[in-house]
């Protein structure tokens, strides 16, 4: 069993989709409406593996109740220095045993981590 779609709750989905997708870098997989005043915008990272889902939805799911969200990169440093030059604050980079990352808010203040893991083929799926 594969992690399919992890729902990340926000307010405004277009300003969310600017986010996610010029900061972070993730690709539009879908983005259809989905009934009366809803979208179901669907990103995944470029080499694939699990998907996120902007939602607006989820009564138990308030706009940045999101928390720890952990995305793989391979390079922690270089996206420090890109998503720093966008204007984007982020944590210093830490180093633990498992990886070096750094924490940052998206626009509605879920909370994100970027991780460089020292096993990467923990993540990757291709």
């Amino acid at each position: 069993m594969a992690v399919a779609v992890v729902s990340v709750p926000v307010r405004d989905p277009a300003a969310a989709l600017d986010f996610y997708t010029r900061v972070i870098g993730l690709a539009v997989l879908r983005d259809e409406p989905m009934g009366p005043g809803m979208r179901w915008i669907q990103l995944q990272p470029s080499d694939g593996g699990a998907t996120i889902a902007l939602v607006t939805w989820f009564d138990a799911m308030p706009p940045g109740g999101v928390q720890g969200l952990m995305l793989g990169v391979d390079d922690v440093d270089a996206e420090y220095a890109r998503i720093g030059a966008l204007g984007v604050p982020l944590s210093p980079v830490d180093a633990q045993p498992w990886g070096r990352f750094t924490m940052l808010k998206d626009s509605d203040g879920n909370g994100l981590i970027l991780a460089q893991l020292t096993t990467p083929e923990e993540f990757r799926t291709r």
